[in-house]
């Protein structure tokens, strides 16, 4: 895991990414990462360097720390450069406490079998 700032004002380096975590509560703080670090490597070290300002939203874990990005959990081993986020540039993304992610589906339908139900009844 490469060296970790944390934005206080001024410009973007333009090989760091600036991510704007936002959490359920409302409250925001930028960080500044590399194309290499990973959903994972972020929670980590958010957990490890904490804003005094997020103390009332505190866990006891990074590993329960999640990374939301266009309205999915991203798993704790994909990296930003993946995603093809733009350096020098600042991205928001919202973190979450969640022991595990949700299960995948298509497009919000329910998982079917091989097998297909029919969910109609008839009534007599």
């Amino acid at each position: 895991m490469t060296n970790k700032l944390t934005m206080t004002g001024g410009s973007i380096p333009s090989d760091k990414i600036n991510l704007r975590l936002i959490l359920v509560s409302g409250k925001t703080k930028d960080f500044l990462f590399s194309t290499n670090d990973s959903a994972g490597d972020i929670a980590s070290h958010v957990y490890e360097n904490w804003p005094p300002e997020w103390e009332e939203d505190a866990v006891n874990s990074p590993h329960i720390l999640r990374l939301i990005y266009q309205g999915r959990f991203l798993h704790s081993n994909v990296t930003l450069g993946a995603l093809q986020l733009p350096t020098g540039k600042t991205t928001v993304m919202h973190l979450v406490p969640r022991e595990n992610l949700p299960e995948p589906n298509s497009q919000g339908q329910t998982k079917r079998g091989k097998t297909e139900e029919s969910n109609c009844c008839i009534i007599l």
